[in-house]
């Protein structure tokens, strides 16, 4: 049966700081969920149930040991061109199969950040699709219509995370790999500037292309993950050392322009309900503050063509041609076409498209000038089984409209739920900007995500509150930051918590003082506060939970808090001094001391339980 409970990062963050959830809960209401989908070929390779359990408990000793895990207990899949030292890589290609040593840059990172790794999930073969369908272990279905495909190449990494199985999963993108099957499933695609997050350790495809893309539940988890992955990997000869934010993206919350393909540019190929679904998501933009701006599509589109009609096609072959030529009967027929293809074009070739995409570069410039944000159709139509199945080559082409061009032209995109069609399909829009403006980009997704009243992928579960989601500003630096430990009303979703959020505040995790406090209930306040002492003997733990925030901010926000609470230094678990909050000794006399209960949190819903 399904899971009771949504896996989006917020509501297990705050189940896991309450006690009512703890990882190895999650680990196993996830393997009672999975046999439901077993119609569905999501994974290549799932995980025993008992490592991953055994990974939970592992992650619980860290945690208890004093490391900041940002990612605690959270279940993720990966994509199977992407390695996981000890797990099989196998790019949907049983003969290709290997057993790597070491684990993806970008994998180990959410690893070591306390993500539980719950297996690989599968592909178009070799990551050559757009479709979802091109695999020896099945041909992933909708999650919302079997008669219709995923979409690909990271079909079950979408599904997986549509389904309500794992919070995110990372899927690669190089023509719309990471965005398509997004758009068809009612998820978060987030395919990052290219060189942001490492590619190391993921089987090529078109290497001075590839991303690692992010699928998640909304704007903000894609954005946290994200997050964790990305920075400079010197081991990656594609890693961006530059990620300095370019100018002119709107701050959050005000109007952007938000450029359109001009009406006549709009290919929606002969699909009546995706131009109805697509225009009603621009009605939607428009409503929450885009000025709609017709733009000529002609130099995207003129790129989009060149990434399979060109030599590019050439760098699937230099890194998988040789296997696909000894090893012709293990490879998809379509996918072996594809690749041979390659063996077309000559140097001459190479250069005469790199100066043709060099001239579609400088025609598109004149159209970001015009534009803060491009919108698109994720896809312009949504093919069955059936369909590809007849004209497997075409159809894939098609889907590529909207998507092939974005690395060609070095662009940061978001793929995210809009309105959906009439039949009860989904059917998303893509975000689109220069390069580097990537939580600028997510910042408008997640406004444009909930104006558009969408449920969490395929589950019944609803967006949570925006106070209980990270924001999606840009990360300050460590050094430009302050971390504050907050104990009471200050707590995600809870009355006060936007005087954090509103100035760009972002939850690092939740975690405890060490023992010597006590905590109590403090009499006469609105909205109810608790106030936290230190004590010399009988303090216990407490728990806290750590944002960061710029100086500036923190300077704003201790102008605000009231007497008798004020800003001191807070000892936590692990040993750490960061700024908390504190109460004058005075204000406890007669105040009802609620240390047992080890939180706020947790004397709140004794409160709530009583007055039922």
């Amino acid at each position: 049966m399904p899971l009771l409970y949504s896996l989006d990062l917020a509501t297990l963050s705050i189940a896991y700081a309450q006690g009512s959830l703890t990882p190895d809960i999650v680990v196993r209401d996830i393997y009672a969920a999975i046999p439901a989908f077993a119609d569905n070929p999501i994974w290549i390779h799932l995980l025993p149930q008992e490592v991953v359990t055994k990974q939970a408990q592992d992650i619980e000793m860290r945690r208890a040991a004093g490391a900041s895990l940002p990612l605690y207990g959270i279940p993720f899949a990966v994509k199977d061109n992407i390695d996981v030292a000890g797990c099989p890589t196998t790019a949907a290609c049983p003969a290709y199969s290997y057993m790597p040593d070491t684990t993806a840059h970008a994998v180990q990172r959410l690893l070591d950040a306390g993500a539980l790794f719950m297996g690989k999930t599968n592909l178009d073969q070799f990551a050559t699709g757009l479709v979802g369908t091109r695999s020896p272990y099945g041909a992933c279905h909708n999650a919302f219509n079997a008669d219709y495909i995923s979409g690909g190449s990271s079909s079950g990494s979408a599904v997986a995370v549509a389904a309500g199985l794992v919070s995110f999963s990372l899927g690669t993108d190089t023509a719309g790999s990471g965005r398509v099957p997004a758009g068809f499933n009612n998820i978060v695609g987030l395919k990052p500037t290219p060189g942001v997050v490492s590619t190391r350790g993921v089987v090529p495809a078109c290497r001075s292309l590839d991303c690692v893309s992010v699928f998640a539940l909304n704007c903000e988890d894609a954005t946290r993950i994200f997050d964790v992955m990305r920075g400079f990997d010197a081991n990656d000869i594609y890693a961006r050392s530059d990620t300095s934010a370019l100018q002119g993206l709107p701050a959050s919350g005000s109007s952007f322009r938000c450029g359109v393909p001009a009406a006549a540019q709009l290919e929606f190929f002969g699909d009546g309900q995706a131009r109805a679904a697509f225009e009603a998501s621009l009605t939607v933009l428009h409503g929450m503050g885009a000025e709609l701006v017709e733009i000529d599509f002609q130099p995207f589109s003129e790129a989009a063509r060149m990434l399979y009609e060109g030599p590019w096609v050439a760098e699937r072959h230099a890194a998988v041609g040789k296997f696909v030529n000894e090893h012709t009967d293990a490879v998809d027929p379509v996918v072996r076409e594809i690749i041979a293809s390659a063996t077309h074009w000559n140097a001459a070739d190479t250069f005469e498209a790199q100066y043709r995409l060099r001239e579609c570069r400088r025609r598109c410039e004149t159209e970001w000038a015009k534009m803060d944000v491009l919108a698109v159709p994720t896809a312009g139509t949504h093919y069955t089984l059936a369909q590809i199945a007849e004209e497997p080559l075409q159809l894939n082409r098609n889907l590529g409209h909207y998507t092939n061009f974005v690395n060609l032209l070095d662009l940061c995109a978001l793929a995210v739920p809009g309105v959906f069609r009439a039949d009860g399909l989904p059917a998303g829009v893509t975000l689109i900007a220069g390069a580097c403006n990537d939580h600028a980009l997510a910042e408008i997704g997640s406004r444009f995500h909930r104006a558009s009243r969408v449920p969490l992928g395929a589950t019944r579960f609803a967006l949570p509150t925006p106070a209980l989601t990270r924001p999606t500003a840009p990360v300050a630096k460590a050094s430009e930051e302050v971390v504050l430990a907050v104990v009471g009303a200050h707590l995600s979703g809870l009355p006060l918590n936007h005087q954090l959020t509103t100035r760009g505040a972002r939850l690092l995790q939740a975690t405890n003082t060490a023992p010597g406090y006590r905590l109590y209930a403090l009499p006469g306040t609105v909205p109810p506060k608790p106030g936290l002492m230190r004590v010399a003997n009988g303090g216990v733990s407490v728990a806290v939970e750590l944002w960061a925030m710029t100086y500036a901010a923190f300077g704003s926000f201790v102008a605000e808090v009231p007497p008798p609470l004020a800003i001191g230094t807070l000892t936590l678990a692990d040993g750490r001094a960061v700024k908390g909050f504190l109460c004058e000794s005075c204000a406890v006399s007669g105040a009802q001391d609620i240390s047992t209960f080890g939180g706020w949190r947790a004397w709140l819903a004794v409160q709530a339980g009583a007055q039922q």
